[in-house]
């Protein structure tokens, strides 16, 4: 069973945000919704919560339909949670009655297990503006989950607690849903947190999802550069595919530089991992010319400019000499190979 998205699309007046999306967020797992602002993630949210009208298209629920453009039950009418950004905690009431807030009288006594659960034992008599930006997120999950409802959805959620907090909370939270054992879909426009809290991940470009699977199935065979390049950490680079092997703005690499097929195409966009390139020196005007030298502790990262202004990133831990040209040379089986759009 699951949560469904069949053929959904919708617009605001114009401006198309979601195009024939269809989509199975399985029961039991993390789904994430990955993708930069205004790629509809938000969008298809909204239609499973209840909080747009569907315009186009069916949502189902564990094999029954759940809205369409003749039916949109409202939030409170649908057996799903909400988690928003800033958690949404009601200010004038106390953690613990917040968290009670959607729980029948006869299931209030839950409400302790539930501050147990998330790490906020003994605080439940304090208010929203008395907690830390963790715990506020921490009382927004109870909040949500203690109802029991079969599917959650968050809407990036850990993006207002800072940065180190943020790794330790969703590795807290994932064990959470986990156990829970609901429908989990998560927005998040940032790949390292669909990595680490994701059973599956959805890449949404321009209201569409261009590849759907596990982390391990993005990143071991990425449908496109742009998405190899979100989950592997390399640049793209342009390519032209020669007799001699890959030309490019940096030298012609050899074939033995791929690690895949070479695609039929002409045009091509290359994956290239900084820290997988060698530097050569190069003669003369010949090579790359220094741009800019970072250190990283035990290695520099190395910019280089290439014909017609093009810069490709080397991490390196050799000696640079900014006044010199280099060649930069990518090891074998060190590059994937798209057909470009």
């Amino acid at each position: 069973m699951s949560l469904e998205f069949r053929h959904i699309a919708h617009a605001y007046g114009p401006v198309r945000a979601l195009e024939d999306i269809t989509l199975a967020a399985p029961a039991g797992e993390i789904t994430c919704l990955l993708g930069a602002s205004g790629c509809g993630k938000s969008t298809l949210l909204g239609l499973a919560a209840g909080l747009l009208r569907v315009q186009q298209g069916e949502i189902w629920l564990d094999g029954a339909p759940l809205a369409d453009p003749r039916r949109n039950p409202p939030p409170e009418a649908r057996p799903v949670g909400l988690v928003f950004q800033d958690g949404a905690l009601f200010p004038h009431m106390s953690v613990a009655a917040n968290i009670a807030f959607g729980l029948p009288k006869a299931r209030r006594g839950e409400v302790e297990g539930w501050l147990a659960q998330v790490g906020l034992a003994g605080l439940g008599d304090r208010y929203p503006h008395e907690l830390s930006g963790g715990q506020q997120q921490r009382a927004a999950l109870a909040r949500a989950m203690a109802p029991g409802p079969r599917v959650l959805l968050m809407d990036e959620p850990f993006a207002s607690v800072d940065i180190v907090l943020r790794r330790a909370l969703r590795r807290e939270c994932r064990s959470l849903l986990r156990a829970a054992g609901a429908t989990v879909v998560l927005v998040t426009h940032d790949p390292a947190e669909a990595l680490d809290i994701g059973d599956r991940i959805a890449v949404m470009e321009r209201g569409r999802i261009v590849q759907f699977g596990t982390p391990q199935e993005l990143h071991e065979a990425p449908a496109s550069a742009a998405v190899g390049a979100i989950f592997s950490g390399a640049q793209i680079i342009a390519a032209r595919r020669v007799d001699e092997g890959l030309e490019s703005a940096f030298g012609t690499w050899p074939l033995a530089s791929l690690a895949g097929p070479l695609p039929a195409a002409e045009a091509l966009d290359l994956l290239v991992e900084a820290e997988r390139i060698a530097l050569a020196p190069a003669q003369g005007d010949a090579g790359c010319r220094v741009r800019d030298l970072h250190p990283l502790g035990r290695r520099t990262r190395v910019v280089l400019e290439g014909a017609g202004g093009a810069m490709i990133t080397v991490e390196t831990a050799g000696q640079i000499d900014p006044a010199a040209r280099y060649q930069p040379l990518p090891e074998a089986a060190s590059l994937r190979a798209f057909a470009r759009d």
